[in-house]
């Protein structure tokens, strides 16, 4: 069931359909619910575009699960992130239909999916390690109906394989670039394509990549405009803003 916005509210008031009474136990929760361990924020869309997204990581499966039954009330979609097996299987026991996206590690239930935008956003990375990132990307990315066009392992220590591949790439109206070691390829990207690039650090590579930190400082300190970074292995930011750029109209 989809939350009703003020505007239904007041119309299903002026036409009769609603009673003043109920109208005020639908505002009960206008603003937010509190499930006791959670605030569920349920008017975020109608202020932002976009709802409220589950973020698994540090919680429970018991926990998550009662978020997904709060949220599912007044909304057909719910996307989950960072959550586990555990967390799945807790979830799927009470909503068969809910999908584990297992090398992203999201839970998605999509029982009215969003209309496709027509233009595509490119996933890029530099190797095969930075793969679960970009997947976090790519199904967010998705989820909130966008086209997706993956180019996997094409990082400048092969630099040909690029170079073969930037035709597609380039066709995408935001570029999400994912990368480790010393995150280079965001700025190869970044000088031979005309749309906004979103750089991503991952957390692979030997001792001195420290976790991410040099691809991070790497991307921030690029020479090539048009491209900016979110947090390392952020996969899901990344995802989410160029979900926003790709659109807009």
């Amino acid at each position: 069931m989809n939350t009703p916005s003020l505007e239904e509210l007041l119309r299903s008031i002026q036409e009769k359909q609603l009673s003043v009474e109920d109208a005020m136990e639908k505002l009960k929760h206008f603003s937010y619910q509190d499930i006791g361990h959670t605030k569920i924020d349920h008017h975020r869309q109608i202020r932002t575009g976009y709802p409220e997204v589950i973020y698994c990581a540090g919680k429970t499966p018991r926990q998550v699960r009662d978020i997904f039954e709060a949220m599912l009330e007044r909304n057909d979609n719910v996307i989950a992130t960072r959550a586990g097996k555990e967390v799945y299987e807790e979830v799927s026991a009470a909503f068969p239909d809910a999908e584990y996206h297992d090398a992203a590690r999201i839970i998605t239930l999509n029982r009215n999916p969003l209309p496709r935008v027509k233009t595509y956003i490119s996933v890029v990375t530099a190797g095969t390690s930075d793969m679960a990132v970009a997947e976090e990307a790519a199904i967010t990315a998705g989820f909130f109906g966008n086209p997706v066009e993956r180019f996997y392992d094409v990082g400048v220590a092969g630099i040909h394989r690029l170079q073969k591949n930037i035709a597609g790439i380039a066709g995408g109206r935001v570029v999400v670039v994912i990368a480790g070691m010393e995150g280079a390829l965001p700025s190869v990207v970044g000088g031979l394509v005309d749309v906004p690039v979103i750089a991503v650090p991952t957390s692979i590579g030997y001792g001195a990549n420290f976790q991410g930190l040099s691809a991070l400082l790497g991307m921030l300190t690029s020479c090539a405009s048009g491209v900016s970074v979110v947090n390392i292995d952020n996969g899901f930011g990344a995802g989410y803003i160029a979900s926003m750029i790709n659109q807009l109209k």
